[in-house]
């Protein structure tokens, strides 16, 4: 019985010393969003939108959700600043387009889920370096969705060298 034991013991010690620490010991590389390039990103698409005639507003959120940058422009409306957020944190949700995912909405037979913080309106673009997403850009306050994600394509366009 003792020897048993032993044995037992024996083969538990070799499994927690050998077998489990290889397990969960990889770490991961991930490519992220810096700061500087989403300054690049936010004043590209202010620019953008500056040299169509919009005054806008914008946020750029990194790969977790949170703010890397926001801007809220000179004559935007007090909406536009936490529209823009929700435009970039539903392109970042979605991995997709937020005019995408309007669309998607529109057309399900179902009612769209209930996500705080995303919104079903054109302007947020996710930042993809390669397949990953790693950050999404809303933009707010041109007239009409579609500017506003152009200029945030604009934004993006940047950056372009960096997320090949």
């Amino acid at each position: 019985m003792r020897k048993l034991r032993r044995v037992t013991l024996w083969v538990q010690l070799v499994l927690v010393v050998y077998v489990v620490p290889s397990y969960g010991q990889a770490l991961l590389t991930q490519k992220a969003l810096s700061t500087d390039a989403a300054i690049s990103v936010a004043q590209g698409a202010i620019n953008k939108c500056r040299a169509d005639g919009f005054k806008i507003s914008l946020t750029v959120l990194d790969a977790g959700g949170l703010v890397k940058i926001q801007v809220r422009g000179d004559g935007t409306g007090p909406h536009t600043l936490e529209h823009s957020k929700r435009k970039a944190y539903t392109a970042l949700t979605f991995k997709r387009n937020s005019a995408e995912t309007a669309k998607a909405w529109a057309s399900a037979p179902t009612p769209p889920p209930v996500i705080e913080g995303t919104v079903g309106a054109p302007g947020g673009v996710p930042i993809r370096a390669g397949d990953e997403v790693i950050g999404a850009i809303g933009v707010s306050g041109a007239p009409g969705g579609e500017k506003d994600e152009a200029c945030a394509n604009a934004g993006i366009a940047t950056i372009a060298e960096l997320l090949k």
